[in-house]
């Protein structure tokens, strides 16, 4: 079965972009910092019987229910435990406010578009269908996330 999800262009026209990046275990990822709404505490969440592995569950965000998904269970790289420095990414996606969980926080990044490449065919981490982008850092790289093939994953992922 082939896939209909379109990859959402990374920034259009700009020739430089701020991302927003955080770790997923040891994998430093990104989401172009228009794209986020708010980084938040972990907070507890309602678990939600049925859901895929990757919903952590929903939580109330000022009076909004925002679904929580555990974004390295959704990548493959096993389930968040929460600590101290566990942050909700909160994004949009398809409509709605959604808490992508993350390890840490790290940086925002300023890159050049020019310096962007594609995801290697063969990245072991994940699903390379969910990356847009790798973005070369002085000490490691960065992979740009798509957040909507991130939220098109989670609601297959079953135990």
């Amino acid at each position: 079965m082939t896939s209909t999800l379109q990859k959402e262009p990374i920034f259009g026209t700009a020739a430089e972009i701020e991302l927003a990046t955080f770790y997923a275990a040891d994998l430093l990822l990104g989401i172009p910092i228009r794209k986020v709404e708010e980084i938040s505490r972990y907070c507890s969440v309602t678990p939600v019987p049925g859901a895929p592995q990757s919903v952590c569950g929903v939580m109330s965000l000022r009076g909004e229910v925002v679904t929580v998904l555990d974004l390295r269970a959704v990548l493959g790289l096993g389930k968040t435990e929460c600590t101290r420095q566990t942050r909700n990414v909160i994004v949009q996606a398809g409509g709605e406010r959604i808490g992508l969980l993350v390890d840490r926080v790290a940086d925002v990044v300023h890159a050049v578009a020019a310096d962007l490449l594609p995801p290697p065919a063969n990245m072991s981490s994940g699903d390379s269908t969910m990356f847009q982008a790798v973005y070369r850092l002085e000490n490691e790289l960065l992979v740009l996330v798509d957040v909507a093939a991130v939220t098109a994953a989670a609601e297959t992922t079953r135990d």
